[in-house]
């Protein structure tokens, strides 16, 4: 369905698991678990099936950014992290949501940092998956080259660079397969995405090579889990290291994932769904 969150703008958005849940002789609230994609310019399929197994402990809230995926389309003007930010307070209020436990991987996690900058009383609870607080090109291909060799370092270097179609198309084969250490468990899983590559192009040539997130973290003021791989080349592990030291320590968890790449529940699905079950209910 779509939720109209500001006059003129609406956001497409997917619900698993009730609300409120019969317990004894009341009707207990679950949290609220909104989940912020990748990308840019991708969607929210990456998160199904396997995170509506989280449905017994949580609401789940998928949600498109504003002129991803079946959101309605909008102008460049409109694909920055502050808007996509200030939007998760848009849903929420039109939604009546109040105090959600957040979780943003890759970009999304991006898109999270920058709401709990803009807005650090908002959230219960803020996941960090496989995200980075700055554009760190030189780590990216430093990991390249270590997992793929000269090849995967030049494509990643040619598209971070110069991002558009040609060069895409080369990071797609040479690089995408390098983001996990196990093969893909849904190999359409690619094919379900609806991508809109101006926004990835578009957001990765202007908004990220200047980012810098870590200063709005000092004023967090919710539990922050960050949960990160250790062979995650696009966005790699010292990022996450680097963020874990930026925040508050009297709400910062770290989980590090040995042998996991790029959302460590593509590789360890087990282990990472049981560890966001744990930091969800804990609210």
């Amino acid at each position: 369905m779509r939720i109209e969150i500001e006059p003129g703008v609406r956001l497409f958005i997917d619900v698993e698991g009730a609300g409120f849940v019969p317990d004894g002789a009341a009707l207990r609230e679950k949290p609220t678990l909104i989940l912020l994609h990748g990308g840019p310019g991708f969607d929210h399929s990456s998160f199904k099936p396997l995170f509506g197994r989280l449905a017994d402990v949580a609401q789940v809230v998928y949600v498109d950014h504003r002129g991803h995926g079946r959101s309605d389309r909008c102008g460049p003007e409109h694909w920055n992290l502050a808007t996509f930010a200030d939007d998760v307070v848009r849903l929420c209020r039109a939604l009546g949501i109040v105090k959600p436990v957040v979780l943003g991987q890759s970009y999304g996690g991006f898109v999270a940092q920058t709401y709990l900058a803009r807005h650090p009383a908002h959230a219960a609870r803020v996941i960090l998956s496989s995200t980075s607080h700055h554009f760190g090109l030189p780590r990216k291909l430093a990991m390249f080259q270590r997992l793929g060799g000269a090849a995967a370092r030049d494509a990643a270097q040619a598209f971070w660079t110069d991002p558009q179609p040609a060069t895409w198309a080369a990071y797609e084969r040479l690089c995408r397969p390098l983001y996990n250490t196990t093969p893909a468990a849904d190999p359409q899983a690619k094919a379900r995405t609806i991508a809109v590559d101006d926004i990835l192009f578009h957001t990765a040539r202007h908004e990220m090579p200047g980012m810098d997130l870590r200063p709005g973290l000092a004023a967090v003021q919710c539990p922050v889990l960050v949960m990160h791989g250790d062979a995650d080349p696009v966005t790699p592990i010292e990022d996450a290291e680097e963020i874990v030291a930026a925040l508050p320590p009297q709400w910062v968890q770290f989980q590090r994932f040995t042998n996991v790449g790029h959302g460590p529940w593509r590789d360890d699905p087990e282990g990472a769904l049981a560890l966001i079950r744990r930091f969800v209910a804990a609210g």
